[in-house]
């Protein structure tokens, strides 16, 4: 098999995991460092920044398994449109941010990202449904745990809650 069939071949199956995956799941290598399983997602938007939450019930706590945050308003969001997650919207600061947040311990925070980016698959109104799906790659160095690691996510929520000021990009 050559290499440009190989590449195809293996880009077909990722597209197809991420396609008969779970709505709401957690995958890549991140989980040498925490558990990724999750219960179910939140999908929070405004004129500033894109938010998916990632929970997981664990008995008497509720861990925020993953928070990935993007600052979108400079960008055109829409279904389709890929938004990359690296880099910074203005010097100092990060495009993406994600935080764990296991119940009763405190918030960590991953590297920043060096490559990756989300999709959204279907919405981006307000209470309307949502579905996306994002791959990235952190640094090796910064935050507090996962330095060089990956994380990719499959998310799904009923509607996409209004996170509050401004009118939407």
């Amino acid at each position: 098999m050559t290499g440009r069939v190989r590449a195809a071949v293996v880009g077909a199956a990722c597209v197809l995991a991420c396609a008969c995956g779970p709505d709401n799941g957690l995958t890549g290598s991140m989980d040498a460092v925490i558990p990724l399983d999750v219960g179910r997602s939140e999908v929070f938007l405004n004129a500033e920044a894109l938010q998916v939450t990632y929970y997981r019930n664990r008995g008497v706590f509720l861990d925020v398994v993953a928070r990935v945050t993007v600052y979108v308003k400079d960008l055109q969001v829409g279904v389709g449109k890929k938004i990359e997650l690296a880099g910074e919207w203005r010097p100092g600061s990060p495009r993406t941010s994600v935080a764990h947040a296991p119940g009763g311990e405190p918030v960590r925070s991953f590297p920043r990202v060096k490559r990756g980016d989300l999709v959204l698959t279907e919405g981006v109104e307000i209470g309307k449904p949502v579905r996306g799906n994002f791959a990235m790659l952190f640094e090796s160095e910064g935050g507090d745990l996962g330095f060089g690691r990956t994380l990719n996510g499959t998310f799904a929520a009923k509607q996409v809650a209004d996170a509050g000021f401004g009118e939407l990009p």
